[in-house]
């Protein structure tokens, strides 16, 4: 049973065929490689990553997610906020997927991600688009306000590229497709069948890169 098929993953599983098939897409992974994930949930990607030979570490704060990786799929998260706990220069690529809009202050952690990657290493992440998560929100929500408390750090399209541009990271965008059963899902769950329906009217995935739902990102440290 892959992370994927596991019951108990459902509702924590967020984008995670997506997410694999960005990392497919890259081009950039090989075994040799040293590997880091913020913000690993249950674990589902560090699994999957382990399991085909890589060498990954994964972190995450949330107890119950870390309990979960270990008591389901024997992996030990690290668990620590703050500074990231390795030496300079760690890391071939860093990971992170739905974490980079939780984060409040994403200058230090940019800083941190630089810090530990090595020279010419990649930072892939994913992370919603300001301009189309914000109205979902308040749909959801049924409020102006309450995603600034767990989302504060939206981003644009425009905004990514010059916030990661000043941290001296080179960045393109893969066009990842998002509308897959996770998806409908959290569209159904959230507001549907009038959601369900404006998805079928006009495709996310056929949106242009600025309006897309979310964003797959390929930085490099120069």
């Amino acid at each position: 049973m892959t992370p994927l098929d596991n019951p108990k993953m459902k509702i924590h599983r967020g984008n995670f065929e997506s997410n694999l098939a960005f990392l497919k897409k890259s081009g950039l992974l090989n075994k040799q490689m040293t590997l880091l994930e913020i913000g690993s949930g249950t674990g589902a990607l560090v699994k999957n990553l382990k399991d085909d030979g890589f060498d990954i570490i994964g972190m995450e704060i949330n107890p119950e997610y870390v309990s979960f990786a270990k008591k389901e799929f024997g992996i030990d998260l690290i668990s620590e906020k703050g500074c990231l706990p390795f030496p300079d220069k760690s890391f071939d690529v860093v990971l992170s997927f739905d974490v980079f809009e939780h984060i409040p202050d994403t200058r230090e952690h940019l800083n941190e991600v630089s810090r530990v990657l090595k020279d010419g290493g990649y930072y892939l992440l994913a992370t919603p688009n300001k301009l189309t998560n914000i109205p979902f929100e308040i749909l959801k929500e049924k409020s102006f306000t309450k995603y600034k408390t767990y989302h504060p750090s939206l981003h644009t399209f425009w905004k990514i590229k010059k916030t990661f541009e000043r941290h001296g990271f080179e960045t393109r965008f893969e066009n990842i497709p998002l509308v897959n059963d996770f998806f409908k899902e959290k569209i159904n769950r959230y507001l549907g069948r009038f959601g369900l329906l404006a998805i079928k009217i006009i495709n996310p995935d056929s949106l242009p890169l600025f309006l897309k739902t979310n964003f797959y990102l390929i930085a490099k440290k120069k």
